[in-house]
């Protein structure tokens, strides 16, 4: 196992939400703090917001692809492009684990609705299904940079 792997389990289950947990593995070394990355991520768990949208890890993959390929001048679209393939590259190898990125098609229970986010709570899936995706965003993430 990885120290990244390791790291974002370690942060998921000291009380950080999946996106946190990823997104943050990956800062330092591309120069933004932990403590900003948290921030940063805090609003995209439980499928953003507890919305049920994305799921959190992969939300969380996301931004660290943005923070290493991403646009930041206008002229650069270039690297938004490439953003992009690497989104998509990066949502096709986790859908050739998972089935899909969906949050609620991931745990089984819409949390954007009251009733089913504490069932999901009661059920502990949050401790049995979610570190996997953890593990396994931050995985494709070193496979897709080191390539």
């Amino acid at each position: 196992m990885s120290n990244k792997v390791e790291y974002a389990g370690e942060c998921f289950n000291s009380g950080f939400n999946c996106a946190q947990s990823v997104f943050s593995s990956f800062c330092e070394e591309y120069g933004l703090d932990k403590s900003q990355a948290r921030k940063i991520a805090c609003s995209f768990g439980g499928g953003i917001g507890h919305l049920g949208e994305v799921c959190g890890a992969v939300s969380g993959a996301f931004m660290v692809l943005g923070l290493i390929y991403g646009q930041s001048e206008a002229h650069e679209s270039e690297k938004k492009a490439l953003t992009y393939q690497k989104v998509r590259e990066f949502s096709k190898r986790f859908k050739e684990i998972n089935g899909t990125i969906n949050c609620t098609q991931l745990l089984n229970y819409d949390l954007g609705d009251e009733a089913q986010l504490n069932a999901a709570r009661q059920a502990g899936v949050f401790k049995t299904k979610c570190p996997k995706y953890i593990m396994d965003a931050v995985r494709i993430l070193e496979e897709m940079i080191a390539e």
